[in-house]
């Protein structure tokens, strides 16, 4: 018995020292090999999955004409221009130099190849029409794209012959990404991949002091030696910490046409790592032979004893305890009263603690003070109030008894420059009070029906400002982007399953940000399966709601697209979603979304679009582009769920057409007022 034992502790002791060597590495580097299109190579296919099966993750793009703004650098390679220009600590609407390097978040997910191959490889994909004749799936690859996908791959998942490419087809560019795994996480404590793509004079070392982490965690990410060879527009993969914030200290680098010349390391580049092998050589024989003693005392030495239970240690005041590591937030139930969704749970102040973690606790008399006692000239809408803290202008609202505690554990836990961002609390006599960032323009409603307000009043002052055409549209991707972000790169996905444009609120600049998450809930990846979220409890806004919500309770993201595409016709038309109680007559034609599908039936669609179109714009706005616009609500309002784009095609879509509307000059409508060939 013990011979046996011991044989087992020598091939446990031997299958260690195998790990210690190989469980470092996540992905081979793909050496050059991408530039032989008539060849498939393992590692030309992508990154191999062996961590989480789908994450957020990050790559990099080098700015060139005409990819040379958030906007069109989104369209491109299928991101968010916000959450491009928040990585870069840019505007949405900058210029960014040539050669520059561009930080550029996606969401990297596994898939499988076509053919014989069946290894799952990580990637982000991207659509890319063909402009020209000379266009192949080598330069779209290597060209266009920069080496951030691979002819082989393109040639595996299109079904386009590689002899057989026209100007206009579409095809599919999966962009080379990864995910962490366990062993990088645990031993590098890397939360993000990054692929970035090297350049000429780039070794290992600068690569790692580029992005502030251990040189060898990049050897290790990309299987790499010290001395190994690498080469430019080949993509490696660089382990992060932490989200990126920017890299614009770079000095623009041109990027010239790929070839085969390799990058090899600089003397800079190796820093004596020769001792830190050894190092590392030592600490694994030492850390082998500390298991096997630990092996052997386990199955000779130490008495037997029965496994104790575990117990839960409640952190100290001042330890620093993960939030889930032992908190699960309590199951929610909800019940309706017309339109008005109650919690039957809530939370005591310990998990409220709990729940906010960092965000500035408040006292009772510092809300008061900011608030001029929730005086009436504070009041903002319903519960909200204006108030100032030290200068700074703050919303805050008011919640009487029970504490949604969902609505704190989402607000905490997403960052997006398109969402009210929670900065403080307060709880006094079992209320709590929540402080957020300050929308000086208030909301979107007020600003579109302003001027409906105005007309039925019997004020004869000068009448209200009107939003652009440019405005709108900007407000359109704000929204998009943020809806994006909640539905693709956050796990779980949230559903905001309340949005309006009441719940739309506009900063000094016209940024849009989405507000009020009362109603917001997770999606646990049930519908990948096919397997649709359905609830008894409908409860929302009348002119907001997708059918199949009303008709089944089934809730899926492409509820919070329903619900976008009537706010893009309300920017459009600046019509409410419903027409208003004393002049509905509860027909087809008191619903917006039901309004703008008659405007695309039949003839006269161009005559139909103006008159939709809000009146107030006056003909400061670009047809074509109000046309596609109009589309694009169409499609999010179609009866069939199936049938609505994703957020991300939409985001995409209207960034192109935000793009569009900042070259837009109003006297270019002129020329084209007798031009519509999309219309009969």
């Amino acid at each position: 018995m013990k011979i046996s034992s011991l044989v087992l502790v020598l091939i446990t002791i031997t299958t260690l020292q195998f790990q210690i060597r190989q469980s470092n590495s996540q992905q081979t580097y793909i050496n050059n090999n991408q530039l032989d299109c008539n060849n498939n190579y393992n590692n030309t296919n992508g990154f191999v999955c062996n961590g989480n099966s789908s994450c957020t993750s990050y790559i990099t793009f080098r700015s060139q004409q005409p990819y040379a703004n958030p906007p069109s650098i989104a369209f491109l390679l299928n991101s968010s221009a916000p959450a491009i220009a928040q990585a870069n600590n840019i505007s949405e609407v900058d210029t960014i130099p040539a050669g520059r390097l561009v930080i550029v978040p996606v969401t990297c997910s596994c898939g499988r190849t076509r053919g014989r191959n069946s290894t799952a490889y990580y990637q982000h994909n991207a659509r890319y029409k063909l402009q020209a004749a000379t266009e192949t799936y080598f330069m779209t690859a290597n060209n266009t794209y920069q080496g951030l996908s691979t002819c082989q791959a393109m040639i595996a998942q299109n079904r386009f012959n590689i002899t057989d490419l026209h100007i206009g087809d579409e095809l599919l560019v999966p962009i080379m990404c990864a995910c962490p795994t366990a062993n990088q996480t645990r031993r590098y404590r890397s939360q993000f991949l990054l692929s970035y793509l090297v350049t000429w004079g780039d070794n290992v070392g600068k690569i790692a002091e580029l992005f502030g982490v251990d040189q060898q965690s990049v050897l290790d990410a990309n299987d790499l030696k010290e001395d190994d060879v690498i080469y430019p527009f080949t993509p490696i993969l660089v382990p992060l910490t932490s989200a990126p914030t920017g890299i614009n200290h770079l000095s623009p680098s041109p990027a010239p046409p790929p070839q085969s010349t390799p990058v090899r390391p600089s003397p800079g580049g190796k820093s004596s790592n020769k001792g830190v092998f050894i190092g590392i050589g030592i600490g694994a024989g030492v850390l082998v032979l500390g298991l096997g003693a630990f092996l052997v005392w386990c199955f000779f030495i130490r008495p037997s004893k029965k496994k104790p239970l575990p117990i839960y240690k409640t952190a100290e005041k001042g330890e620093k305890v993960s939030e889930s590591s032992f908190y699960t937030p309590t199951p929610v139930s909800y019940t309706t009263t017309s339109h008005i969704s109650t919690r039957s749970s809530s939370v005591d102040l310990e998990g409220l603690k709990l729940a906010i973690g960092s965000l500035t606790a408040y006292k009772f008399k510092e809300i008061e003070k900011a608030t001029g006692n929730f005086s009436e000239g504070n009041r903002i809408k319903g519960s909200m109030f204006r108030g100032e803290f030290n200068g700074d202008e703050a919303a805050i609202k008011v919640l009487k008894g029970n504490v949604p505690n969902d609505e704190i554990n989402i607000l905490k836990s997403i960052n997006h420059s398109n969402i009210t961002r929670l900065s403080g609390y307060c709880t006094h006599e079992g209320n709590t009070y929540l402080v957020f960032e300050y929308a000086e323009k208030g909301s979107l409603d007020d600003w579109l029906f302003r001027q409906e307000k105005h007309l039925s009043s019997d004020d004869d002052s000068l009448s209200p400002p009107v939003l652009t055409w440019k405005q709108r549209v900007q407000i359109a991707c704000n929204i998009a982007d943020a809806l994006n972000y909640l539905h693709s790169y956050i796990h779980p996905p949230y559903i905001h399953k309340n949005l309006k444009t009441s719940n739309v609120l506009l900063d000094s600049n016209f940024r849009a940000k989405i507000t009020n998450f009362g109603l917001a809930r997770t999606i646990q990846d049930e519908s990948e399966n096919g397997v649709l979220h359905l609830t008894k409890h409908v409860v929302g806004t009348h002119g907001y709601l997708a059918p199949e919500y009303i008709e089944n309770g089934a809730v899926t993201t492409k509820l919070d697209v329903f619900s976008f595409g009537v706010v893009l016709l309300e920017l459009l038309s600046g019509k409410p979603a419903v027409k208003p109680s004393g002049t509905n007559k509860g027909g087809a034609d008191d619903l917006l979304f039901m309004v703008i599908r008659k405007v695309f039936e039949g003839d006269n669609v161009r005559e139909k679009l103006m008159e939709f179109i809000d009146s107030n714009l006056g003909r400061e706005y670009p047809l074509d582009l109000a046309y596609t616009l109009a589309q694009l609500g169409n499609k999010c309002v179609d009866r069939d769920m199936s049938s609505r784009p994703t957020m991300s095609e939409v985001s995409m879509t209207l960034s192109k057409i935000y793009s569009s509307s900042l070259d837009w000059d109003p006297s270019d409508e002129l020329g084209n007022s007798s031009s519509f060939s999309h219309t009969r």
